[in-house]
């Protein structure tokens, strides 16, 4: 779609503004990892401990964004590279409104991570690997999906029949098999003290 009749509309209220007002340091914390590596447990872990801290918060979960956002898009690579640009557009507006906002979605290829990380000002994005081994998340199967693919039913599926591209430099590595949601979720958490997020 051609862009040449569109003018950028400035508004009176900026980030700076709201960042002043709510006193917080809003960011983008990119949780991505296999279909069933954890990514959205672990993620509605971290939202509960920020939100019971003070912190304005919103969970962008890949299944619940195929449910509006995403609805028209299916799951070919071209398709999967559009949800994932159409999440990092989101993200930055609720980073632009002073909200921290935690998106967990499996976006197996680097450069489309990449892309989401250049939306926002350098520090914004904060990238969480969950790392479970495809053996695991074959055995949790929550949604029957991986037998599916193994079988046919479903292609261009992550881990079997399309790649993952595993974080070179993730800004944080937990691990989603052997380490408790709680402890995982205490990994961000320290990480976002450290750094002055919180």
């Amino acid at each position: 779609m051609s862009t040449e009749n569109i003018a950028w509309h400035s508004t009176k209220i900026t980030q700076k503004d709201r960042l002043q007002r709510l006193n917080k340091r809003p960011c983008i914390i990119w949780f991505t990892g296999l279909s069933a590596s954890g990514k959205s447990t672990i993620a509605n872990a971290v939202e509960q401990q920020l939100f019971e801290r003070g912190h304005m918060t919103y969970l962008l979960d890949g299944d619940n964004l195929r449910h509006g956002l995403s609805q028209d898009l299916g799951f070919s690579e071209e398709d999967r590279i559009e949800n994932i640009r159409r999440v990092g557009e989101v993200s930055k507006l609720f980073v632009d409104a002073g909200i921290m906002v935690l998106s967990a979605f499996i976006s197996p290829f680097k450069a489309d991570r990449q892309i989401a990380r250049n939306l926002v000002n350098n520090g914004d994005f904060i990238e969480v690997f969950v790392d479970t081994p495809l053996k695991i998340c074959e055995q949790r199967d929550p949604k029957g999906l991986y037998k599916k693919a193994r079988s046919g039913n479903i292609t261009h599926f992550t881990g079997i029949d399309s790649p993952y591209e595993i974080p070179e430099n993730p800004d944080i590595h937990v691990c989603g098999y052997d380490q408790s949601i709680i402890d995982s979720s205490l990994t961000v958490i320290q990480f976002l003290k450290e750094n002055n997020y919180i």
